[in-house]
């Protein structure tokens, strides 16, 4: 088994970033997910509800600031965020500082909506953050090929007995994953309890369950019944449905694509 690509996600719900390699910190990965899109009462906007998010490219500057660019919208440089903390809305996160003027208007003009751009200057201030326990959904969410192929065969086989006409493969974006293997069993990351990847050893936090936001094609922003109504099927039990799992890191480096992976 191996690792066969390392994504990141600046601002959280927009699109991934494809890296070679990337550091692995307390809190997830380095430039993972530090960035977000509240609305004005500190609430993060949700992508389920508005999947033009999807449609944003951000990459961070040399300097700690940001280049957007979307679908219709101008490109924006973004200067490293240097405003007010403010209250956030989220249960495990209390404050985080406000990015310039210019994110807000270009994020409110895309989503047809008040919004402003915030980041999260110090992880640690994050509820348990300094006992590796991540930033946003992570700290790192791992995903497999394998497992992907199954449910592709799934929907494919639910499609024509349906008498439909079975879709193309989903687009692993969709579960947003921070590492994808290549080379398990379809769904053996189920029985992982910790895994070594590279030079970094993982504990095995919990397994993941996905919500509506991977009903909407992340190139598209189209929405559809995939993945969960299959998902459903196959893959529900305690009221949800499960696809993934989330890691925890015991130790830091660097993770590689071409890592050697090793289920404990």
């Amino acid at each position: 088994m191996e690792l066969a690509e390392i994504r990141t996600y600046p601002i959280k719900s927009t699109k991934g970033i494809l890296r070679p390699s990337a550091r692995v910190l307390p809190w997830g990965l380095e430039g993972d997910r530090r960035w977000g899109v509240v609305d004005p009462l500190g609430e993060l906007i949700w992508v389920g509800e508005h999947p033009r998010l999807l449609s944003v490219s951000a990459a961070e500057t040399p300097e700690g600031g940001l280049r957007l660019s979307a679908k219709g919208m101008g490109e924006l440089r973004v200067p490293p965020a240097t405003g007010d903390t403010v209250p956030m809305g989220c249960s495990n996160l209390d404050r985080a500082m406000l990015a310039h003027a210019d994110a807000h208007e270009w994020f409110t003009r895309l989503l047809g909506r008040p919004a402003r751009l915030i980041r999260l200057d110090e992880p640690a201030r994050r509820a348990g953050a300094g006992e590796y326990a991540g930033l946003w959904d992570g700290p790192l969410h791992l995903v497999s090929r394998s497992s992907l192929q199954r449910l592709d065969d799934w929907i494919a086989e639910g499609a024509l007995d349906r008498g439909e006409h079975p879709p193309g493969p989903l687009d692993i974006a969709r579960f947003r994953p921070n590492a994808v293997i290549d080379g398990a069993e379809p769904f053996a990351e189920d029985a992982w309890a910790s895994v070594g990847i590279g030079e970094i050893d993982f504990r095995v936090s919990e397994s993941c369950d996905r919500c509506a936001a991977t009903i909407w094609d992340p190139t598209t922003q189209e929405r559809g019944k995939e993945p969960l109504r299959t998902l459903a099927e196959h893959r529900r039990w305690d009221g949800k449905t499960w696809f993934g799992i989330r890691l925890v890191p015991r130790n830091l480096g660097e993770l590689r694509v071409g890592d050697e992976v090793r289920p404990g």
